[in-house]
């Protein structure tokens, strides 16, 4: 039997019940346990950590648990550099690019609008989304626990509000992204990129009264579809200014 001590920090109390949050908790574990399974075991999966510190060293999930271990277990650093100690997934993905479970379409369109590479359709299964994870090096954003446990994945992030609004707020803050923001440059359909096109090419798929008012317009290079800065363009620019504004 092997006596130890295990403390998560930050974030990753989300994961624990409230009266085993930010304090450090003596556990009694038996064999050879990993210290990635003894982690999961207390429901907190792997994707959310990025740095264990046992006995004042740094470790990977592949390290055995030993009597009296000390461990410390820290949340993601995506905008913090520790290249030099052990880092438990690959580097952080500086140009993120997010695929998004059944549960986060609002989220998907209004992080679109802000300009970033989001991938979405409410059919998406969770070995979907595992395969666009890896093949296209993306970040998934779920509310389901259990796909950030599959072993396979190394870029995922549990979301933990549910409300669309503080959910975009929840990831520019958390990744840091206010300065990557490119508002209406992307389809919130499809997510594929915005090109200005002439009034002339598309005016007989305009309604009447938008070919009298408006002259810019844009089209996605995916579907096709059209935009212009229509009255819900006023209403999506203040929610856009409202983001910036929570970088000062």
């Amino acid at each position: 039997m092997k006596n130890i001590e295990i403390r998560f920090y930050e974030e990753l109390n989300d994961f624990l019940p409230l009266e085993n949050q930010k304090r450090s908790l003596q556990l009694t574990v038996s064999g050879k346990v990993p210290v990635k399974d003894l982690i999961e075991s207390l429901k907190v999966p792997h994707t959310e950590i990025d740095l264990i510190i046992v006995n004042g060293k740094s470790v990977d999930f592949s390290y055995f648990v030993e009597d009296q271990d000390k461990i410390s277990v820290y949340p993601i650093f995506e905008t913090f550099d520790i290249s030099n100690i052990i880092r438990l997934r690959p580097a952080p993905l500086r140009e993120p690019k997010f695929v998004l479970d059944v549960h986060l379409g609002k989220l998907a369109k209004y992080l679109r609008l802000l300009g970033f590479d989001v991938l979405y359709q409410n059919s998406y299964n969770d070995e979907d989304i595992i395969t666009l994870s890896k093949s296209d090096h993306r970040i998934i954003l779920t509310r389901d626990l259990g796909i950030l446990k599959n072993k396979t994945v190394t870029h995922g992030y549990w979301v933990r509000n549910t409300h669309w609004k503080k959910q975009v707020l929840e990831i520019i803050s958390k990744f840091d992204l206010f300065s990557k923001i490119n508002a209406f440059t992307r389809c919130l359909e499809c997510n594929g990129l915005l090109k200005p096109v002439q009034k002339s090419h598309v005016e007989n798929q305009l309604p009447p009264k938008t070919k009298e008012f408006y002259q810019q317009f844009f089209k996605c290079v995916n579907c096709h579809k059209l935009y212009w800065e229509g009255t819900h363009y006023l209403k999506l620019k203040q929610f856009v200014e409202s983001v910036r504004l929570q970088n000062k």
